[in-house]
């Protein structure tokens, strides 16, 4: 039961990006034929939520997320906050460089209008300008402030000069919270630390029923 679970899912998720793909290609279509920048953040929420749903993940949220550009800053556990967050509002996530190189999510990440960092290198300061420029374009912008994946059950300091983005920008910021449960009790599986490479991880996390994703706004 558990293989065949795993080979509908990834069957379904494969399927999705091939589909997503399209899309991002039909956007710069266009916008090479109108020669002007297309929001993505709209259509990047859409295909967000069909991958959760894809993945199988079993999504419920408390609380109401802001109708105005904000920066929105939340814990972090595994790669599946992406999809999970990415698909209640429009909004554009600050992610690692290294996701940027990833094949074919990398670059359906880059045409989502994903902004990247690269970790270590004092590039902070450009980052914080970037978000500040986005949230007064009017489009909202997650950041994982602890700069890294944790098992959710503490929080790690935050790197807190990317927050003043906000202030830069003179928006509000609203704190999220993501967690992961089977059978009511927090999942050991969806930690995405240690390690682990993505691929096994993802194969560990989807053959199980399917996880409850949490997120309280």
């Amino acid at each position: 039961m558990e293989l065949i679970r795993l080979t509908t899912r990834l069957t379904l998720f494969a399927g999705f990006l091939c589909l997503t793909a399209t899309l991002a290609g039909t956007l710069l279509l266009a916008e090479a034929l109108l020669r002007r920048r297309i929001n993505r953040a709209p259509f990047a929420r859409l295909c967000f939520n069909g991958a959760s749903r894809c993945l199988g993940f079993d999504i419920a949220t408390r609380g109401s997320f802001s109708d105005r550009p904000v920066l929105f800053v939340s814990n972090h556990i595994s790669w599946s906050d992406i999809p999970v967050l990415g698909g209640q509002i429009p909004l554009r996530f600050l992610s690692k460089a290294e996701v940027g190189r990833w094949p074919v999510i990398g670059w359906l990440a880059t045409q989502a209008g994903t902004l990247f960092i690269q970790r270590g290198s004092g590039m902070a300061g450009q980052a914080r300008h970037e978000i500040a420029n986005t949230l007064l374009s009017g489009q909202s912008v997650l950041v994982f402030p602890e700069g890294t994946t944790t098992a959710g059950v503490t929080v790690l300091p935050f790197h807190s000069r990317l927050l003043h983005a906000a202030v830069d920008a003179g928006v509000d910021i609203q704190p999220l919270s993501i967690g992961y449960l089977r059978n009511g009790h927090p999942d050991h599986l969806a930690p995405f630390i240690g390690d682990v490479e993505f691929q096994h991880h993802m194969i560990r996390m989807l053959r199980p029923p399917a996880v409850e994703a949490g997120v309280i706004a």
